[in-house]
């Protein structure tokens, strides 16, 4: 079952402003930038960047997910290890406010989101 309009509407406001906070300046956004984008149940946060041999292409680098679990009403946190599947982010694998998930990506105590 996808998310209503609403809680899409929510999410956008809310990572969608997280996500300003976190962009660098603007003379360099062309080199390094941050966005988001919601798939079904789950948001990505994700860093873009010029590809190394093409500059002209803009790649994604993932630092967090989070997917809303409608029947529990929570929100699962995920990051990407280095084999480049998404885990379970163990310190705080769930919550039942995307604030509090947006807050701990933000802190990211242990670094493995931001690095």
């Amino acid at each position: 079952m996808a998310i209503s309009e609403f809680e899409i509407k929510r999410i956008e406001k809310l990572v969608g402003g997280y996500v300003e906070k976190r962009r660098p300046e603007p003379a360099i956004r062309n080199m390094l930038d941050v966005g988001f984008r919601i798939s079904g149940q789950s948001f990505e946060i994700h860093e873009i960047r010029p590809q190394w041999d093409n500059p002209d292409k803009k790649i994604e680098g993932p630092i967090a997910k989070a997917t809303y679990v409608k029947s529990k009403k929570i929100w699962q946190l995920f990051w990407m290890r280095a084999d480049l599947k998404w885990h379970r982010y163990e310190p705080l694998p769930f919550s039942n406010s995307l604030e509090k998930i947006l807050e701990e990506i933000d802190r990211d105590p242990f670094c493995c989101f931001w690095g």
